[in-house]
């Protein structure tokens, strides 16, 4: 894998850091919901679902 695409992962990896931080997620700490979700749970799982897809991304179109 070349240095450009491992710079990739790391930017994501940071943008992880980011968006797990305790302040941000507790912007998302209300008592609405989505679908009987609560909002929180839905921030959670969609960061983590779009982190793994990124990843999957960069690694299988780039790896060498």
């Amino acid at each position: 894998m070349k240095k450009r695409h491992e710079q990739k992962l790391i930017i994501a990896s940071i943008f992880l850091l980011l968006a797990f931080n305790m302040p941000l997620m507790l912007l998302f700490d209300s008592a609405s919901s989505v679908a009987g979700i609560p909002i929180i749970y839905v921030y959670f799982f969609s960061i983590w679902l779009f982190s793994i897809l990124i990843s999957l991304l960069v690694v299988k179109r780039y790896y060498e």
